[in-house]
């Protein structure tokens, strides 16, 4: 199983599917496959109920995302939605505070959070706290009527509604070269009225494994917890372990010039390399603290503070995320804005937005990287990637892809997944991991599947690397970087100059 802890919210919530195994391992299940009591407190909504002084109430539903919220009495519950069945969602959240001037209303479940803001009567901005992006909510005149009654449970009906969730929301058939259809067809056959729930899961593995996605997964209720059965991962690609993750360590650590200081429970390391370089591993870009968002950051703010307080002048920068399987894009745009001191464009993110036609998403929203307020680094950078680099590492490389001076990236692939992940029960024993996001370049292509490419590509976490405690990646990027620091070359190679020779 390729999951490392990852946390995640909600359905549709940030992040990816390695966080919501994580997370799911450690949360009781809070609903069952069928209507909520919030059906009764919520009716028929005017637009005079939203003014710029109170909460949004009434009901909701976001543009993409298969999700339904209703807002009444301070309490906002979500519900997952498809063509022919309505579920509760997980996420029931508690108004906190009063709304702001604007609307602004806070809802918070244990140490998560998000706002929701008025946009006229009609419309309104979700945003998770620790996200990047927003979603787009337009208001309904009442739940539509499948929430309002209980949804079947027998084993035909999850299956439908397994497969109906990927049909209406998973972006990327076509690219896999995947007729989900017949794979209805085929897999369909095999459910009973006696399928049991391990025949179930059994079924959903061997239609989610062909597609090679690690922000697929499929996880069950045991006891009140939800525990991960299968997650997804690109064929032919590396899988994190204990033994390999201890080994990687020790090869880089043979190269620094010190002991690492460690921060966030040892998911974050600085240390100093020959010819005045500053490492920084990034293994994770989640749990830092116990606490909310604000707290991870703070944490990873005294990480970068200790790496320029190091001895000497920072004259380049090794950024190592090899070892990361995702967390927080947040967190990774708080790096990026300690690394330059000019705005850019981070990235678009958009997400698949018609139940019925997989080419359409929704307008594409722009994610900037701001400077920090804190001094910043701009001097030459090399981020190290590997296969294991996956969903937030993967979009903090792609945000450094936007950096002037430009950041030589150095390893191998990274694993192809970039979407914040949907969380769907699909009967009450079983839930779904899935994506439905793009992220764009520039030119509005994307590197899901296929991962973004290094620069310089070396070897990464081999069977003869690891044995002769010997870190091919780490040496690379000392000599580009030092390379760089000595001919000013780092300068050079910034959007419209052409890329820098190797």
């Amino acid at each position: 199983m390729t999951y490392e802890p990852r946390r995640t919210t909600r359905p549709g919530a940030g992040r990816s599917a390695a966080a919501a195994l994580a997370l799911a391992a450690t949360v009781a299940v809070a609903t069952t496959v069928g209507a909520a009591t919030a059906v009764a407190t919520v009716g028929p909504v005017t637009a005079a109920t939203t003014t710029a002084a109170t909460a949004p109430e009434g009901v909701w539903r976001t543009d993409g995302y298969g999700t339904v919220m209703t807002v009444a009495g301070g309490r906002l519950t979500t519900y997952d939605i498809t063509a022919h069945s309505c579920v509760p969602g997980w996420f029931t959240a508690t108004q906190a505070g009063p709304p702001e001037p604007d609307g602004t209303t806070r809802y918070v479940q244990g140490t998560d959070a998000l706002t929701l803001t008025p946009r006229g009567p009609n419309r309104a901005l979700e945003r998770e706290e620790g996200d990047v992006g927003t979603k787009t909510l337009v208001r309904l005149d009442a739940l539509p009527p499948l929430c309002t009654r209980p949804a079947p449970n027998d084993p035909l009906a999850a299956f439908d509604r397994f497969w109906e969730t990927f049909e209406e929301n998973y972006p990327f058939f076509a690219a896999k070269g995947i007729d989900w259809h017949a794979v209805r067809d085929e897999q369909r056959r095999r459910i009973t009225p006696a399928t049991t729930v391990e025949q179930l899961q059994d079924v959903f593995t061997d239609m989610l494994r062909p597609l090679g996605d690690a922000h697929t997964g499929l996880l069950r209720s045991v006891d009140g917890q939800l525990r991960p059965v299968f997650g997804g991962r690109r064929p032919g690609t590396t899988q994190r372990t204990k033994e390999l993750t201890e080994r990687a360590r020790q090869a880089s650590a043979a190269q620094l010039t010190g002991p690492e200081q460690l921060f966030a429970d040892g998911k974050l390391g600085v240390g100093r390399l020959p010819d005045g370089l500053g490492y920084l591993r990034v293994s994770s870009f989640d749990a830092y603290t116990d606490g909310d968002y604000r707290s991870q950051a703070a944490e990873l703010d005294r990480a970068l503070d200790a790496l320029s307080a190091g001895p000497g002048r920072l004259r380049g920068l090794v950024v190592d995320v090899r070892l990361n399987g995702g967390g927080s894009d947040a967190l990774g745009l708080h790096i990026a804005a300690r690394l330059t001191d000019r705005p850019y464009l981070a990235y678009r993110k958009t997400a698949r937005d018609d139940p019925a036609d997989p080419t359409k998403f929704t307008r594409p929203e722009p994610i900037p990287v701001r400077p920090s307020a804190s001094p910043p680094f701009t001097g030459p950078v090399a981020v190290l990637t590997s296969s294991i680099s996956a969903s937030a590492a993967e979009t903090f490389t792609q945000a450094l892809m936007g950096r002037c001076p430009l950041v030589t990236r150095i390893g191998e692939d990274t694993q192809g997944v970039f979407s914040d992940v949907l969380l769907k029960p699909v009967s009450p024993d079983l839930l779904v991991v899935l994506p439905n996001e793009k992220y764009l370049t520039r030119n509005g292509g994307t590197f899901d599947g296929a991962g973004i490419p290094p620069d310089v590509r070396t070897a990464v976490f081999t069977p003869d690397e690891l044995a002769g405690l010997r870190d091919s990646a780490l040496s690379t990027a000392r000599r580009v970087l030092a390379e760089d620091a000595r001919s000013g070359r780092g300068s050079q190679g910034c959007p419209g100059s052409g890329e820098r020779p190797r």
